[in-house]
């Protein structure tokens, strides 16, 4: 058998696809799962993360074939809206794939996971202990993720498996592109560094966590906000 992969999921842009270069770069075989199958490096299949059958039947033939030896939860949706005005169907969408698929990912990787004493790196927010207006759908289901990270850490560890929580700020992705410039201005200005994350940034904490080096960072949040709201 091959050595074991690295699932990333929601890889085929922004901080997943960065996240399966630096892994590449560390010479670990990476494989992307996401609604297109596109990749930037390594392997890819069409997954679509928020379906349950799918995810359970790709991550299976994975671990039986390569082995896992860390899986990166990823993927991730926005959708903003006054929650006088948020409908079901918006807020099911958004705890579906930001919090759901984790859960669902997290448990179809855990055999595959103990096997190889691996680790699961779980892409949260700094929104998971803040109140955002018109952000409840992302807010809710980032600290669900947090939650859920240290659920896993403290039930899992005993099967060698680590799991850990990266929440990013505001990183400079195609949505934060899309920002209105007034807003961008004022969250820079709450910046003390005065700029964006980049997601190559946020991709050198996974490649940390992933590696043997922080074997013993267990159900933490390793928030990487460039500093925004300590002053």
């Amino acid at each position: 058998m091959a050595d074991p992969c690295v699932i990333v999921t929601g890889a085929s842009k922004g901080i997943g696809a960065a996240i399966a270069v630096e892994l590449d770069k560390r010479g670990l075989p990476v494989i992307g799962l996401s609604r297109t199958g596109d990749a930037v490096v390594g392997d890819a299949f069409v997954c679509d993360i928020t379906n349950e059958d799918q995810v359970r039947e790709r991550i299976g033939a994975i671990g039986a074939e390569r082995g896992i030896a860390a899986l990166v939860n990823n993927a991730g949706l926005y959708i903003g809206s006054p929650i006088a005005e948020l409908s079901t169907d918006q807020y099911e969408q958004v705890m579906n794939l930001n919090a759901k698929a984790v859960m669902i990912a997290s448990r179809e990787a855990y055999p595959h996971l103990r096997d190889s004493g691996g680790t699961i790196v779980n892409i949260g927010s700094f929104f998971d202990k803040m109140g955002v207006p018109h952000n409840l759908p992302y807010c809710a289901s980032k600290a669900a993720v947090a939650a859920m990270t240290r659920c896993m850490a403290v039930e899992w560890a005993r099967d060698g498996i680590g799991v850990i929580n990266v929440a990013p700020g505001y990183i400079e992705t195609d949505m934060t592109g899309q920002m209105n410039q007034d807003v961008l201005g004022l969250i820079l200005r709450q910046i003390p560094a005065g700029r964006l994350g980049q997601p190559q940034e946020i991709a050198g904490i996974v490649s940390f966590l992933a590696s043997e080096k922080a074997a013993f960072i267990n159900g933490a949040t390793i928030s990487a906000n460039g500093g925004q709201y300590m002053v």
